[in-house]
């Protein structure tokens, strides 16, 4: 996974590192320098603010202070509880902070070797599509002696504010830290894919079978080393930070650091009676201030679990700002949960491996609409299919496919201002089995994201088996940005960029000819076919040229569905399209009727329900059932 990181603006920190120990200096960053221009992309510094090294704030400076916890962190003054609580949550996982913080021991501060530390540190994150090592100074904001952003617990460990600033060299600035999104936080520490769900919309509260799959799902993540969070939309300005009845604060993260069944009842009573409760272990950032309902740290509730059960669970009384909750009562208070699943695509796991596809596309604009890449949303029809199209295969009757859409993460500096997001989303629709070039043509929908200004848009779907075309676009035709596409299957899925709108002219087109005509086929479904006690295993083939699209086996029906499409760009058009059904049998496959097409693009009847027939060529005869198909057929190779 770490074999390529690539240093962020090419400054190699083992260079620099050993450049700085040679002439006896501490290392200062020129490309994040300790100015207001570090601090702000935009309005003036309140308080004075001085940068200061570990070494001036305290007397013994650590990275970390008796191992690195949750419990170490507490927000500053910029609004980034967000990134807080992504923080908390990597603490949870050893193997996730120790990719984002690596060589940590050679990082950490040596009494013994004054004349080894440099005052440089350098950490992982990944950002579009590939880690970056960022290296950065000590220098850290204070105020009155006081580190004024994120901070630990102990006064002298330093691993959560030297992050911090190492990723607000990323974002630009530490301002731009401000009011942030947690789900971009997640996946920039594991390279994982964030999952937004939206309780509230969703009904989980109310709804006790799609909570059970939501608290299954949510288990399943937590404990494949994923990280959760999880909030309360604030719907206005005054609501942001503000205290419910409850504990519970608005418009505010809180990581989710644990996820288990608990058991109920003491000694052997609580084995027998086997009653388990879906609960959930959640941190507020600020390190204070908990829920004070049911199950909260000094409720009654607990008394109902057995003394090995709350040991196990680590229950304190403390206002730590870390609390156990329902998952009920999640649903019913927060309003929103992220997921970062961590993708795992090793064959030599026990657990779900996952085939990813990894492409990089822009929307560009260009005069030329065939050349065009930035058409807008679906509302836009005319420029709709000038957008970028990707392809990919779903090779199982049924699975799961995860796409994830990320457009190029936008800084914010003095220089340039804020940046901000495009509202992107994207249209999967399902398309003919063989389509090698780009839709010109609306086909079956078969999912559809949000559009938002968000970095990334996610969507987990289930499909059938066939082809698929992904159209990602921006809300609006015209804007132009990069952007990186995650599709995640269960089998290869051969996810490939779609460039050419019609077959190319070559040098051997004028030997060999060039389509004449294109034409769509779509078998829809047949009745009355030659029946078995059981039914037929039938399945249909639509040939055409040498071409042949062949649809998956319909079992035991004499009126199957195959709702099965081929595209044929056809350089003989006299000759007839071929569409044959067969019943798929143990030894040699039986043929159970044919039809031919002519497909004239002056045919304006589409749909037609035709009569099997045999294989002879003089005189065929009538076979039992009618197959119905749509034609589609034109002399523009850019009408389907």
């Amino acid at each position: 996974m770490f074999s390529c990181v690539k240093p962020y603006e090419d400054q190699n920190y083992s260079a620099l590192k050993r450049a700085c120990l040679r002439r006896k200096v501490l290392f200062e960053d020129p490309h994040f320098p300790a100015t207001d221009d570090s601090l702000y992309y935009k309005g003036s510094p309140g308080p004075t603010v001085r940068w200061k090294r570990p070494k001036d704030i305290c007397e013994d400076p650590r990275l970390f202070v008796d191992g690195i916890s949750s419990h170490d962190l507490h927000q500053g003054q910029v609004g980034n509880c967000w990134f807080v609580a992504a923080c908390s949550s990597l603490a949870s996982r050893d193997s996730l902070w120790q990719k984002v913080i690596p060589d940590w021991k050679e990082q950490e501060w040596d009494p013994e070797k004054p004349d080894a530390y440099a005052g440089i540190f350098h950490f992982h994150f990944w950002r579009f599509g590939e880690w970056v090592d960022v290296v950065i100074d000590d220098r850290l904001p204070t105020v009155n002696n006081q580190l004024i952003y994120c901070h630990s617990n102990s006064r002298n460990e330093f691993w959560c504010a030297l992050v911090e600033k190492a990723y607000a060299k990323l974002a630009g600035c530490y301002q731009a830290l401000d009011g942030g999104n947690t789900a971009d936080a997640l996946v920039d520490f594991t390279g994982g894919v964030s999952e937004p769900i939206d309780l509230t919309e969703g009904d989980f509260a109310n709804d006790e079978t799609k909570r059970n799959q939501l608290f299954e799902r949510v288990l399943k993540v937590h404990s494949r080393g994923g990280l959760i969070s999880a909030s309360i939309k604030a719907m206005t300005a005054a609501d942001m930070e503000a205290r419910l009845g409850c504990g519970l604060v608005k418009g505010h993260a809180y990581a989710i650091t644990d996820v288990r069944k608990v058991r109920l009842g003491h000694g052997l009573l609580a084995f027998f009676k086997s009653e388990k409760l879906d609960m959930i272990r959640l941190r507020n950032p600020w390190g204070e201030r908990e829920w004070n309902g049911p199950w909260s740290d000094t409720s009654e509730e607990w008394q109902k679990v057995s003394k090995s059960e709350r040991e196990k669970m680590g229950v304190t009384v403390q206002d730590d700002g870390e609390f156990w909750m329902t998952f009920e009562d999640v649903c019913r208070y927060f309003t929103d949960i992220i997921k970062c699943r961590l993708i795992n695509t090793s064959y030599l796991s026990i657990h779900k491996t996952w085939e990813e596809a990894r492409l990089r596309g822009a929307w560009t604009r260009h005069e030329d609409p065939r050349q065009n890449r930035s058409g807008g949303c679906i509302n836009h029809k005319d420029t709709f299919f000038q957008n970028p199209q990707y392809v990919f295969d779903v090779k199982k009757p049924e699975d799961e496919v995860l796409i994830c859409i990320q457009q190029r993460p936008k800084r914010s500096t003095r220089r340039e201002g804020k940046g901000e997001n495009l509202a992107i989303g994207f249209d999967i629709y399902k398309v003919e089995e063989n389509r090698q070039y780009r839709m010109h043509r609306l086909q079956h929908k078969a999912a559809s994201s949000i559009y938002i200004n968000s970095r990334s848009v996610f969507l987990r779907t289930e499909q059938p088996e066939g082809r698929y075309v992904i159209i990602p676009t921006t809300f609006e035709p015209g804007h132009t940005g990069e952007f990186l596409l995650r599709v995640f299957t269960d089998v290869p899925s051969n996810c490939r960029e779609l460039r050419l709108d019609e077959p190319p002219r070559t040098c051997w087109s004028s030997l060999c000819g060039y389509p004449q005509q294109v034409t769509q086929v779509h078998v829809l479904g047949a009745a009355g076919l030659k029946d078995s006690p059981t039914g037929a295993d039938s399945y249909v083939i639509i040939k055409c040229e040498g071409d042949k699209v062949r649809s998956a086996v319909q079992r035991g029906t004499s009126t199957p569905e195959y709702d099965v499409k081929g595209v044929f760009y056809r350089k003989k058009p006299g000759q007839p399209i071929t569409v044959q059904i067969w019943n798929h049998r143990v030894l040699k496959d039986e043929f159970l009727g044919q039809v031919h097409l002519k497909a004239d693009p002056d045919d304006l009847q589409a749909l037609h329900t035709l009569h099997l027939r045999d294989r002879s060529r003089r005189q065929p005869s009538d076979l039992p059932g009618t197959v119905a198909v749509r034609v589609l057929s034109s002399a523009s190779l850019m009408a389907v």
